[in-house]
């Protein structure tokens, strides 16, 4: 018979800066099975991940500061063996950077959030939706880009394309953001997670580019790049 019991899971960082938050993220494997993860602090449970969930595969990420895992198995009526896997990383963002994509993934980001995203975030590209695709099972949505300027990118998500004409490549979001493919050119920002490219803000470009003169003529631009 297997353990039916619980096991606290608390990961720690080598070292702490207090000027950057730390972010959890968790990304159960597509054949786990056998317990619940929860977030668990003093004593309280929040559930993160239900045995037989359709959306295994699928990231969660939490602050740091809200707790640690807490492992449960769950009452079986066989002995066949069942194993619950997970990924995580424990990565460190400046104070108030890729918060949106905690609280509220799908809402909009504000200027002050887009302005952010684009100094601190893993790729920041200019570019037009030409597909998007759903993935059920992980509760994704694909979003296929063709990209007019890459500002940067910190792993190979955009190649070249074909045709000669900029980049392509593609960037995960969740499901329920519900995002169509659109005319138009926006500003895509996001970062790394499990070796997959995530959204992070994705406001129109012109939208952005009224953003950025207006911290600009202010001083209140975080970082410089061309707007243009």
């Amino acid at each position: 018979m297997y353990p039916t019991g619980a096991l606290i899971v608390n990961l720690r960082p080598n070292t702490f800066l207090p000027s950057r938050r730390l972010t959890l993220c968790i990304k159960p494997l597509r054949d786990s099975s056998g317990a619940n993860i929860y977030l668990e602090k003093t004593g309280e449970l929040k559930l993160l991940v239900r045995d037989g969930d359709r959306g295994l595969g699928q990231v969660r990420c939490f602050d740091f500061d809200q707790g640690g895992l807490f492992v449960e198995a769950t009452p079986q009526q066989d002995i066949s063996r069942r194993t619950t896997g997970f990924q995580y990383e424990l990565t460190s963002r400046r104070v108030g950077s890729d918060l949106h994509a905690l609280s509220a993934p799908c809402r909009p980001c504000s200027d002050a959030e887009v302005l952010l995203a684009v100094c601190t975030s893993d790729f920041v590209v200019r570019g037009s939706i030409q597909d998007v695709t759903h993935e059920l099972e992980q509760q994704e949505s694909a979003i296929h880009l063709h990209v007019s300027r890459l500002y940067r990118q910190k792993s190979r998500v955009f190649q070249p394309a074909p045709e000669g004409s900029g980049w392509r490549g593609r960037i995960t979001t969740l499901l329920e953001c519900g995002v169509r493919p659109g005319h138009g050119e926006f500003l895509f920002t996001g970062h790394m997670h499990f070796g997959e490219a995530r959204l992070g803000c994705a406001p129109r470009f012109k939208d952005f580019q009224r953003m950025y003169r207006d911290a600009e003529e202010t001083g209140l631009n975080p970082c410089e790049m061309g707007a243009e």
